[in-house]
């Protein structure tokens, strides 16, 4: 089982209630893991978040990942957490959370594709494929050729995130990356559950 196939990172713009909704629906759909992104600065709003998340997911077999903050994640006892460039050290990370819990690392170049190779991380975030509206400070747009080299350069899993959905999705798989990180195209989905089933089903899985 790949947890990264179907990578849902939830819209820290949806309350609470919309957060629960999109997540529970999702997961029936079959998303195959759950990244919560909080944006906002407040921690005990993003701890209640994540909790929320936590509750939903528990017994399905579908991992929580915290964004961002190794102490949230320890806080809430989630099953990873997802770093970006100017956060907390992985090394450092690694140390806090233990061996047994997942380690993902933002890639925004290429040379940081190049020494993640050497960090205790367990996938790579290839960010971004293609430019997008919630995330604006991109710094670079990998696009279907940067994204097919940097799969068949690295030895780790890689997650596709950025402007991904039905109408490129075919070109993403094509690249034989692991997985494929979504926001947009499932938490502004009309139905979660209907948009994960048919994501799974265009992916041939």
């Amino acid at each position: 089982m790949n947890p990264y196939r179907l990578y849902l990172v939830t819209d820290d713009q949806q309350n609470l209630e919309t957060l629960k909704r999109v997540v529970a629906e999702a997961v029936v759909g079959g998303v195959t893991m759950v990244q919560v992104r909080e944006k906002q600065g407040d921690l005990r709003v993003f701890i209640e978040r994540v909790l929320a998340v936590k509750a939903i997911l528990h017994g399905t077999g579908v991992p929580l990942i915290v964004n961002d903050r190794v102490d949230v994640a320890l806080a809430v006892d989630a099953d990873g957490v997802h770093l970006g460039q100017s956060d907390m050290p992985v090394e450092t990370a690694r140390r806090l959370i233990g061996k047994d819990k997942l380690l993902g690392l933002s890639i925004e170049n290429p040379q940081q594709l190049i020494e993640a190779e050497s960090l205790p991380v367990d996938y790579l975030g290839l960010s971004a494929i293609f430019s997008t509206a919630t995330k604006t400070n991109i710094k670079k747009e990998w696009g279907i050729e940067g994204l097919t080299n940097a799969v068949a350069q690295s030895s780790l899993p890689i997650v596709a995130i950025g402007g991904i959905n039905v109408s490129n999705l075919d070109e993403v798989i094509a690249s034989n990356v692991a997985g494929v990180a979504l926001v947009s195209a499932i938490c502004h989905a009309p139905s979660p559950k209907q948009a994960a089933i048919n994501l799974l089903k265009q992916m041939g899985k």
